[in-house]
Parts: C-alpha cells; sequence; structure tokens
C-alpha cells in the first residue's frame, strides 16, 4: 500500500514513516534506483533523481539510521525506557545482564542501544512520542508489561518496531509492528511451590514486585492455584517496589506475626538479600528456622551464607533472544510470539524441611 493510499476498512493506519518503496511506486522507478538517487550515487540520469528527489520531499521522508545500518551504510539505534524508581536498581543485577545481552546482538548489526530511566508509564510513553518526532530511534524494547498497558498501542499509532520482553496478557501478536518472548511465569512458580510443599512447607509467603505488572500477576495467580490445588490454605502474596527497604520491611511484618510463615519467596534477589539480613537480626537461622527462595539468581544469592535456593535462567540469552527479535522486525519480518526457556529451581542451602516450632526475637 502506498504511504497515500486510504487504509483498508475497519483499520488504523498507523504514523508510519514512508519507505523507499512508497517512493518508488510513486515515481514509477525501482527501490535501486530511489537508494541511488538519494544517496548520490552514479546509475540513475538527472532527470530521473530530480523526480525521485521530489518525491521524497513530498511523502516527507527521511534517511533512517537503522535502514542504513541494516545494509552496512552506517549505525542506527534502538531505544529501552525503563519505569522504575532509579533507587531500586542500584545493584540488581537481572537488568544489567538484560542489556548485556541485548547489546551483543545490536552491536553484530552496528545497532547503538539508547537507554532512559523514568519514574512512570506516562513520562515513559512521552520518552516514545519524543523519540519518534526526533527520529531518535528506530525501534523499541519494552520491558515490564503492565495491566491494561498503554504502549503498545501508542508504539502502533507511531509504527515504531518494537519488541516487548516479558509476558503480556495475550499470547498472540497483537499489532503487526510488535513481537513479544516471554517466560513462563506460572510454571516457574509451580515449580517453587512444589519445591517447598515436598519438603513439607505450609505456610508460605510470596513477597512480590509491582502490583500492576503483568508477570506479578502471573505469579500470584499461579501460587494461588498451586495452593489451592496442594490444599494449602495458608499462602499469600504482598506487593513491594522491589526495594531492599520494602523487601526488608514486609519481612519483619510476617516474622513479627502470631503465625509466621517457614518459608519465604522473594520476586528479586535485592528482596531475598534484604529478608535474609531481617531473618538473622530477628535471630532465625536459615534454613532450620525459615526457608528463603530468590526468583532471580545472581552473585548475592550464590555468594549469601547460606546460598540461596534461586530460579536460574541465562539473563542475558533473554537479551539477545529480544533483540534478534527486533532485528528480524526491523528488516520486515512479521510479528511474532517466542517464549523463552523456562527458569529452573536450584536447590541451595537456603531451603529445608519446616521447623515444628517458630519463636522469633522481641525487636529492640
Amino acid at each position: 500500500m502506498d504511504a497515500t493510499d486510504p487504509p483498508e476498512p475497519g483499520r488504523r493506519r498507523p504514523a508510519r514513516r514512508p519507505t523507499m518503496k512508497d517512493i518508488a511506486r510513486r515515481a514509477g522507478v525501482s527501490e535501486s534506483a530511489v537508494s541511488f538517487a538519494l544517496n548520490d550515487r552514479p546509475g540513475v540520469s538527472p532527470t530521473t533523481r530530480e523526480r525521485v528527489r521530489r518525491v521524497a520531499e513530498e511523502l516527507g521522508w527521511r534517511a533512517s539510521t537503522a535502514a542504513r545500518a541494516l545494509s552496512g551504510e552506517g549505525a542506527a539505534t534502538v531505544g529501552l525506557v525503563l519505569a522504575r524508581p532509579a533507587r531500586t536498581l542500584e545493584v540488581e543485577s537481572f537488568f544489567l545482564q538484560l542489556v548485556s545481552g541485548i547489546q551483543e546482538s545490536l552491536a553484530v548489526r552496528h545497532l547503538g542501544l539508547l537507554f532512559q530511566v523514568v519514574e512512570d508509564v506516562a513520562e515513559e510513553c512521552a520518552v516514545y512520542r519524543r523519540w519518534w518526532a526526533e527520529r531518535r530511534v528506530d525501534g523499541l524494547l519494552v520491558v515490564d508489561p503492565r495491566l491494561d498497558d498503554p504502549r503498545p498501542r501508542l508504539l502502533d499509532e507511531l509504527g515504531l518496531p518494537a519488541v516487548v520482553i516479558g509476558t503480556l496478557a495475550t499470547h498472540t501478536p497483537a499489532y503487526s509492528g510488535i513481537s513479544t518472548v516471554w517466560a513462563d511465569d506460572a510454571a516457574a512458580m509451580a515449580s517453587i511451590v512444589g519445591h517447598l510443599h515436598g519438603l513439607g512447607h505450609h505456610r508460605i509467603l510470596h513477597i512480590a514486585g509491582l502490583p500492576a505488572l503483568v508477570h506479578t500477576r502471573r505469579r500470584v495467580e499461579s501460587l494461588r492455584a498451586e495452593a489451592a490445588r496442594l490444599g494449602l490454605v495458608e499462602v499469600t502474596s504482598v506487593p513491594t517496589d522491589y526495594s531492599e527497604a520494602e523487601g526488608a520491611e514486609a519481612t519483619r511484618r510476617a516474622l513479627e506475626a502470631p503465625l509466621p510463615p517457614t518459608a519465604i519467596v522473594y520476586d528479586n534477589d535485592i528482596l531475598a538479600m534484604a529478608g535474609l539480613a531481617v531473618a538473622v537480626e530477628s535471630g532465625l537461622v536459615v534454613p532450620r528456622d525459615l526457608s528463603i527462595v530468590a526468583w532471580d539468581d545472581s552473585v548475592l544469592c550464590r555468594t549469601a551464607h547460606p546460598p540461596l535456593t534461586s530460579l536460574v535462567r541465562d539473563t542475558a540469552a533473554y537479551g539477545r533472544h529480544a533483540a534478534e527479535q527486533l532485528l528480524r522486525l526491523l528488516d520486515g519480518g512479521p510479528a511474532s510470539v517466542v517464549p523463552d526457556p523456562l527458569p529452573s529451581l536450584v536447590a541451595r542451602g537456603s531451603t529445608a524441611t519446616p521447623p515444628r516450632t517458630m519463636r522469633v526475637r522481641p525487636r529492640g
């Protein structure tokens, strides 16, 4: 369809940039002729060169850095915006590993990565609009899918190719320019609950992340479903902002309850390390008095005393896979939904059979 053709009935036209193919159709020449004309190369007549440039101007065409990069003629940039409080990222290894994998794939195609941290999704959307208007990026990697997420629709309207990293509400491509790379949070949580139940735990607490995230909801729902299936009634989840402070406070409140949990599952390694510190301060011995599981493995989990039972996955590979899907979109490929390998639970020294009784040293 030409850039100026009317949209198909019932289909909204994305605010896409015109391409060399659009120019070729309008000017009545080949795409190679358009490339020669716009890049001041020999091979076309002065008349054709002038006609192509006039059509390009009429259509509002501007050279795409991604297109030049993919043809080996330059560098391009894709964007990644993280809408989380910056203080929660100080020592979290997940995003560092993810970005390293992303950059590894992008570097092969001479694409750079533009990264920005913002406070919320509204600000993230504003960044997308600004980057699109300024032609700063040619594609996006989107993290932390939200419930009722406004970002996919916005990116579809802007016509920016994107790959969502994480679980969406649906496992089918909803937009033609947006792919998804996801890991099965529900199955991963089921493996954790099965491990703890097999050890004999019945009072399990899940100290979760941000409640607005789709993966948080899937983990909570999986926890409830597995608890119901196994007949566990003392299983709950509490949300946090992923910070050390909120992880510590949630753990403290839980351990001071009349009937504290015998096992706690933390949604990342920072929360888990904060919880371990609170348990030790409370006079508990892990795992004799309390079992701890971390969702994301890291050097913190492996070097803790005791080492933490954790969900292990190749996070850098997760980032590489997402970047590869974005490259396919930039190459003109179709949107797709790609499952990543399921994280595996590695049992270490922080989980054991539950205690018969549990005493917590009074605070203060």
